[in-house]
């Protein structure tokens, strides 16, 4: 990756993607790893009929939709989203994407801390956020 003293340039294909469990795929762009000392972002993959588990995080997130549609439950509300949607969920507000899709749901993530955490809202959990999820899906 080529990186200068003022800015970074990511491949994706140069990333290797973090299974999450779930069939659910992360390509971490953006990280400490990467040199960021204040946020997050890369790309999610979710495959047909999968989910992430309801779950919060210690800071806020923007997620747009790249490919694909989704359900996306935030906040108790749930919203039908698609390609060029986006969300904006503040720390410790519960949401949960479900791909209602016939192709797989990729999504952008970007978080306003580089050490975001993640946790589960079923067992109370708290992860690191590109840790894997438990390997039995929640009911939605």
């Amino acid at each position: 990756m080529p990186s200068f003293d003022f800015a970074s340039i990511y491949r994706a294909g140069d990333v290797v993607p973090q299974d999450r469990g779930r069939g659910v795929r992360s390509w971490p762009l953006v990280t400490p790893e990467t040199g960021s000392e204040q946020m997050l972002a890369g790309f999610t993959e979710i495959p047909v009929a999968g989910e992430i588990p309801l779950h919060t995080h210690s800071s806020e997130e923007f997620i747009l939709v790249v490919e694909g549609s989704a359900l996306v439950r935030v906040g108790g509300r749930e919203e039908p989203v698609q390609a060029g949607d986006a969300t904006h969920v503040q720390p410790d507000v519960v949401h949960q994407f479900v791909n209602t899709g016939t192709t797989p749901l990729r999504i952008l993530w970007v978080y306003g801390a580089a050490d975001t955490t993640r946790t589960l809202v079923e067992t109370g959990e708290t992860l690191g956020h590109l840790d894997p999820y438990p390997s039995d899906p929640a009911p939605s």
